[in-house]
């Protein structure tokens, strides 16, 4: 069924356009316009982003800025910036700019700048205080790991950075993740640590996350076993509900405040990055904010098509909607940010993973397509013979650092080649002349050629987009990370969803409340469907068996 977004004139154009050229290879784009790199490419700060190796036109991409100005993106933009309540379904705002901004934001008549700026001076205060060996643990020790419970945007935005970070300093205590519920990886975990020298950060919005609370509740004990009463001094609660923190055993001075105005997956630069400050340092934080300020303001200000976060959403735009595209992959050429694609699955797909409009009705089209990938160039010898010859077409992001953080002869000069390499490959391919050519030239007879061939040909064709970052710094990994908050945005709007809740996410963990009393005996096993009637009862017979 057809939406009112096909049905805007650009949308329009935009098919009648993708037929028209739907031919042309991206050899051939390359080969007749030798000024496409610099036609296609933006920087900012520092940053390069390539897309000329997308299959698009300058009439593309004036085609859908012509489509985002139809769908009043540079309105929605406004709203976002300026606090209104774009996440209708929850009647709430989306001001995660508001925790980096440099000028003021007001929301609902205040200015929440100024609560940002008392939360990040308790931050600056408590993280500089362990870093230093003055605030220590029960036992005068000081502290030597920090865990961080949390789940979805509490983990994995500050996983991200303490790992893709922790070159800038080596001075702070060791940072460690726990998210996962299953009970193994909070074993393992406690196994690696000390009580008298860990400090622990509760990480939840509302206190009531099922699985970060089972995890707390675990460490809390842990902790009471080794340091008795005084295990409270080792928490720190990062939620909007400091009471229910409170009410855990969390000590008021070390409970960091969070809004409602802020979703999880946008999180990163708020108290939710307490283990980055305590991990590499609050100035090296304060950076990253620096850098994710930088981009918000660009967003703010570049017109439409030099807009990095613009371009690169419509872009997907463009690969879902028109070329058909259903995935794409991140992939990382750099070790540091090997935690990026899980960050971004998590932001884009909870996002802009939606088949409803947001006034309720059915979209009408694609949207969110999967986002997937790991690090480069471990990726090659996985999955990359399915990129070049796979019978799906799939565009990449490629992202990589011009300077290394290490000293080490040869291993960046490696890296990069592969990854302009790739990227290369994947636009160019090889037809069936160059593949002949090259194996006769190994000495191949023309039967063994003949049998060859078809292997040996490569269509190309395969698009992807090149980030280059001079360095990973603070300030740069914090500008990546809101190019891609915003660019979700712009995405979102275009397909006419609520980007900024997740009601997808509730509907597992509602039944899984269900269930959880069935499989500790409590009530009797309620009407499933048979195979979940099956699955339950065979756990629970397998399980006295033992």
């Amino acid at each position: 069924m057809p939406s009112a977004r096909t049905a805007l004139p650009a949308w329009q154009k935009l098919t009648e356009h993708q037929r028209a050229q739907s031919r042309l290879h991206l050899r051939e784009r390359f080969d007749r316009d030798p000024g496409r790199f610099r036609k296609f490419s933006l920087t900012l700060e520092g940053m390069l982003l390539d897309y000329s190796k997308q299959r698009i036109e300058e009439e593309t991409m004036r085609l859908l800025a012509e489509l985002a100005r139809e769908c009043e993106l540079e309105a929605w933009r406004t709203r976002m910036l300026t606090g209104a309540r774009v996440n209708a379904s929850e009647d709430r705002a989306a001001l995660h700019v508001a925790l980096r901004a440099g000028t003021p934001v007001r929301f609902e008549g205040q200015d929440v700048t100024r609560e940002v700026a008392a939360v990040l001076a308790d931050m600056r205060r408590f993280a500089r205080g362990v870093r230093s060996g003055r605030i220590r643990g029960a036992a005068g020790r000081a502290f030597t790991d920090v865990l961080n419970l949390g789940i979805g945007g509490s983990d994995l935005g500050p996983r991200l950075a303490c790992d893709a970070l922790k070159h800038c300093s080596r001075s702070g205590p060791r940072a460690h993740f726990v998210s996962n519920v299953d009970g193994s990886a909070i074993a393992d975990a406690l196994a690696r640590l000390a009580p008298a020298t860990t400090l622990v950060v509760i990480s939840s919005k509302t206190f009531g996350t099922q699985e970060t609370l089972l995890n707390a509740a675990a460490v809390r004990a842990w902790l009471e076993r080794g340091l008795k009463s005084k295990a409270v001094r080792h928490l720190c609660a990062v939620t909007a509900d400091p009471e229910r923190a409170a009410a855990f055993g969390v000590p008021a001075d070390r409970i960091f405040r969070t809004w409602d105005w802020v979703g999880g997956r946008y999180s990163l630069c708020s108290a939710v990055g307490l283990p980055v400050a305590l991990a590499i340092g609050m100035e090296h934080f304060d950076e990253l904010r620096a850098g994710a300020r930088a981009m918000d303001e660009h967003f703010a200000q570049a017109p439409l098509e030099k807009n990095l976060p613009v371009v690169m959403g419509l872009i997907e735009v463009w690969n879902v909607n028109f070329l058909g595209c259903g995935a794409r992959a991140v992939l990382p050429y750099d070790e540091r940010l090997r935690w990026l694609p899980a960050y971004l699955q998590q932001l884009e797909m909870e996002s802009c993973g939606k088949s409803v409009t947001r006034d309720g009705a059915r979209a009408g089209h694609a949207t969110a397509p999967v986002t997937w990938g790991s690090v480069g160039t471990d990726s090659q010898h996985a999955y990359f013979q399915w990129f070049h010859q796979g019978s799906a077409v799939a565009p990449a992001d490629f992202i990589a650092c011009c300077r290394p953080h290490h000293r080490l002869r040869g291993h960046h000069q490696a890296l990069l080649a592969n990854f302009f390499a790739q990227t290369e490959a994947l636009a160019r391919g090889m037809d069936a002349e160059q593949a002949a050519a090259g194996m006769r030239a190994q000495g191949l007879q023309e039967a063994a050629v003949r049998s060859l061939l078809p292997h040996r040909v490569f269509d190309g064709n395969r698009p992807t987009t090149s980030i280059l970052l001079d360095e990973l710094t603070p300030r740069a990994l914090g500008a990546l990370i809101a190019l891609y908050e915003h660019k979700v945005f712009v995405q979102s709007v275009i397909w006419n969803v609520n980007a900024f809740d997740q009601w997808g996410v509730e509907l597992g963990k509602s039944l899984a409340g269900r269930i959880l009393p069935e499989l500790e005996g409590a009530v009797p096993v309620s009407t499933h469907d048979s195979s979940t009637n099956g699955l339950i009862n065979t756990y629970l017979t397998r399980r006295r068996r033992t």
